[in-house]
């Protein structure tokens, strides 16, 4: 990424109050392509209240939120979604009896605005369908796309939540704590999914996650919420080290390790 390029999204200002609570407090922030940024901080910090604003599920009380030079402040979450802004939420939304194949061929089929027939369009839009396996593949699904979605496994619906994500082709893809609720033998799955995402330098990636062995293995870069306000913003093995964030953030003292501890 070069210094000078345009940011893909970006936030001005952003703000939103409950009543007298402010939980999210005139955040600034740009996200650059090509890039994985990894926002945390302890619980009710603002972290998924900045997400649900940046993805449109919350209105901005004041600021702005920026995405390609365009201010979709005011933008509705479908509107956001077909300009190129993608989420993967901390439940799964999919259709649990149909099969996995038939999840992403509708994913495709409403991106591309072809209506939402479950059944009869199936065998004559021969390219939703190979568009689909091909998404499929790209998640390593391809196996299981004859399985119904509910007998999956919890980090194989993880997946394929990805592969419906992936299929309205988004520019900005976000995760909000995609490990959540998996099993130790799960966690490896979906890491490696997303670091796999990561290496197209198109893609703009934003997760929240609490994990610090995850945040290590994936951020270019952290940024810090706490009581709504952005703390602390930069390169991972600063920021963890900084003593502002070890002290408040991990909950040990700068001299001891990391290893393990939640933010």
């Amino acid at each position: 990424m070069q210094k000078d390029e345009k940011p893909v999204l970006s936030t001005r200002d952003l703000t939103i109050r409950f009543g007298g609570h402010v939980a999210v407090d005139a955040v600034s922030c740009d996200f650059h392509r090509g890039t994985l940024t990894t926002i945390v901080g302890p619980n009710g910090a603002g972290k998924t209240t900045y997400f649900n604003l940046i993805s449109g599920q919350l209105s901005a009380s004041a600021g702005h939120v920026w995405f390609n030079g365009e201010d979709i402040t005011r933008l509705s979450v479908a509107d956001r979604t077909l300009r190129g802004i993608g989420r993967a939420f901390q439940m799964t939304n999919l259709f649990p009896g149909l099969s996995v194949r038939e999840n992403a061929r509708l994913a495709v089929q409403a991106h591309q605005r072809m209506g939402m027939d479950l059944f009869s369009m199936a065998d004559s839009h021969v390219e939703l369908i190979e568009r689909a396996e091909h998404i499929l593949a790209e998640v390593h699904l391809l196996d299981k796309a004859e399985q119904i979605t509910s007998e999956l496994s919890h980090g194989d619906q993880r997946k394929l939540e990805v592969a419906l994500m992936i299929a309205i082709g988004p520019q900005v893809l976000m995760f909000d704590e995609p490990t959540a609720g998996m099993s130790v033998d799960e966690v490896p799955i979906v890491l490696d999914l997303i670091r796999e995402l990561k290496q197209d330098k198109d893609r703009t990636i934003l997760l929240v996650e609490h994990k610090m062995d995850v945040i290590r293995s994936l951020a270019d870069r952290i940024i810090v919420l706490h009581n709504g306000e952005l703390v602390a913003d930069g390169d991972p093995a600063e920021v963890i080290a900084s003593p502002v964030v070890q002290q408040a953030y991990l909950g040990v003292a700068p001299e001891e390790k990391t290893e393990g501890a939640h933010v």
